[in-house]
């Protein structure tokens, strides 16, 4: 994860591909203590300082914004991860119905607050705090990382 503008956030992040879901751990440093919204969009472009090149929500079946438990959502809402008073996020995610090929090349974001699960069409969980572009590492145990 690198930083957007005005932010020290960084962190590393670990895809795993588990039997009908991606596993998805690590560590985001930096952050303010408390709720942030945590999603994957739809490109890897860390072209924008504010992180809006990285588009919206990953949406390939058009639903509407809701919380990672949802029938309906976006296949990009991970929810929230919280971070200590540290400003340390310990990232524990079990990404339901995700496909690991399908994320390659798009990006995790963290925003600067709490996605609320349901405002529309994104959760209004405010600016983009950090983005990660989600790549191919070398493989150990079929782990890949995005950071």
């Amino acid at each position: 994860m690198v930083p957007m503008e005005d932010s020290d956030v960084k962190g590393l992040l670990h895809l795993k591909k588990k039997d009908g879901y991606v596993h998805v751990t690590g560590e985001i440093m930096g952050l303010e203590p408390g709720q942030h919204g945590f999603h994957i969009h739809e490109y890897g472009d860390l072209s924008d300082r504010q992180g809006k090149s990285a588009g919206g929500h990953f949406n390939p079946n058009g639903h509407p914004h809701g919380g990672p438990d949802d029938e309906q959502r976006h296949a990009g809402d991970l929810g929230n991860i919280t971070a200590n008073e540290d400003g340390v996020a310990t990232v524990d995610v079990k990404a339901e119905g995700l496909k690991l090929h399908f994320v390659i090349g798009r990006s995790f974001v963290v925003h600067v607050t709490a996605d609320d699960l349901k405002s529309q069409p994104s959760g209004d969980a405010g600016p983009r705090k950090a983005v990660g572009v989600i790549g191919i590492a070398k493989p150990n145990d079929e782990e890949h990382s995005a950071g």
